[in-house]
């Protein structure tokens, strides 16, 4: 086995040990309102935070491209409240316009 799969293989077994913790830790309390209302906005926010990083990173720094097209006509569509598979569509071809034109 190489050292990427044992790398792969750390990691899986230390996710899973990571997400068995906080249930077995608190098994017989439930959370507080104020840990409550920041486990609701943590995966959104994680979210947020790796579609912004793989929309403007690049290697060597930050990247400004049709990709961060896509991304604000993703949002606008959002905050129209449009369907999720309007908002893929509408981020597709804003991504797609982009390209053709840059």
């Amino acid at each position: 086995m190489t050292a990427a799969w044992v790398v792969v293989a750390v990691v899986g077994v230390a996710t899973v040990g990571i997400k068995a913790a906080g249930p077995l830790a608190v098994a017989r309390r439930p959370p507080s309102a104020r840990v409550r209302a920041v486990l609701d906005h943590l995966a959104p926010a994680l979210l947020a935070a790796l579609v912004v990083t793989e929309a403007v990173g690049a290697p060597g720094g930050v990247a400004f491209d049709a990709r961060l097209a896509g991304l604000g006509a993703a949002a606008a569509a959002v905050a129209l409240r449009a369907p999720i598979l309007l908002v893929v569509i509408v981020a597709a071809a804003a991504t797609a316009v982009a390209r053709a034109l840059l």
